[in-house]
């Protein structure tokens, strides 16, 4: 997940997101420990979503980044308008 999708969550989807992705990788680590080897990279792109989730939130506590309200949708990014500067 891109730090970008992360910042256009809310507060209770981060919380989610966050226990989702820390249950995978217990998951991911008890199955490791068990001798199967599949999955062994998906557990560092776990950590890092893990790390840039709790950055997130950080960030809003901290007042460094404005946290979404529900009703507010994320800003389209137009090609044109890139072309035109």
């Amino acid at each position: 997940m891109k730090f970008t999708e992360i910042t256009t969550l809310t507060e209770p989807e981060l919380k989610t997101q966050e226990a989702q992705a820390g249950e995978q990788l217990f998951r991911l680590r008890f199955q490791k420990s068990l001798g199967n080897t599949e999955g062994t990279t998906k557990l560092r792109t776990l950590r890092k979503d893990i790390a840039r989730i709790k950055t997130a939130a950080r960030q809003r506590t901290l007042g460094l980044a404005a946290a979404p309200t529900e009703s507010a949708a994320p800003a389209k990014k137009s090609r044109k308008a890139k072309k035109d500067a």
